[in-house]
Formats: C-alpha cells, sequence, structure tokens
C-alpha cells in the first residue's frame, strides 16, 4: 500500500500535463506525433497516455491534427496569447451582465494597461485620466 501512496503523490494533475505538453507543441515549429511528444517529455510517459492527452486536447479544441504516416501529428490551435484571450472570452460569455464584467475589468486594469488597451481598442487617450 506504500507503493500506492507514493507513487498518487509524484502523479501530476490531468492539467498540468496538458499545460506540459501544450508548451512543447507551442514551441516546436511544426505539429509533432505522439511518438515525438513522448521523446520530448524525457519518457516521462507512456506513448499511450500521450496519445490520450493529446486526444482529448484535440476533441476540447485546443488542438488541430493532421495525418502524419500512421500516425497524427498535433499543433496549437493558436498561441499562449490567443489562449488567454479564449479564456477571458469565455468568462465574459458565461456572465449575463457583460457590460459590469467589463466595466469591473477596466476599473481593475494599472494606468499602463489601460492605456494599453486604448491603444489596441484605436482610441485616443484621454486627456483626463
Amino acid at each position: 500500500m506504500g507503493d500506492i501512496t507514493r507513487d498518487r503523490r509524484h502523479r501530476r494533475a490531468n492539467g498540468v500535463r496538458e499545460a506540459e505538453i501544450l508548451d512543447h507543441l507551442q514551441h516546436s515549429d511544426t505539429a509533432l506525433t505522439p511518438g515525438e511528444v513522448t521523446e520530448r517529455l524525457g519518457g516521462e510517459l507512456t506513448y499511450n497516455s500521450v496519445v490520450t492527452i493529446l486526444t482529448r486536447m484535440y476533441v476540447k479544441g485546443v488542438l488541430t491534427r493532421t495525418a502524419r504516416g500512421r500516425a497524427y501529428a498535433y499543433a496549437p490551435v493558436t498561441d499562449d496569447a490567443g489562449f488567454a484571450a479564449q479564456r477571458m472570452h469565455t468568462v465574459l460569455e458565461e456572465r449575463p451582465d457583460r457590460e459590469a464584467v467589463l466595466a469591473r475589468f477596466a476599473d481593475t486594469l494599472s494606468d499602463t494597461d489601460a492605456d494599453l488597451l486604448r491603444q489596441v481598442l484605436g482610441t485616443e487617450q484621454d486627456p483626463d485620466r
């Protein structure tokens, strides 16, 4: 029983594994097969575990895949900033009062971030702010 407990303590949550795999995919110049991902992880996971994680991420819409030989090669649908923007959009979509959420968000921005947001939105800076 001690071995089982020890193994559970060293296991990582699925989200952590997905983040590790996504990081490898984002830093690759090309899409990667499960075998290539397994290799880059240094043997931390079995090939079958990597296939399972990649498939789940594909089903969630985080990855695209294309056939490469007898396997699929996986690539992220967007970069890190794109994923953060998707999460922000999802939170906004889940709330009934978008205006209140956006107003609260804007109120918490630093002056630097508020100026950056104005620049991104293409609005002129308010000299009174």
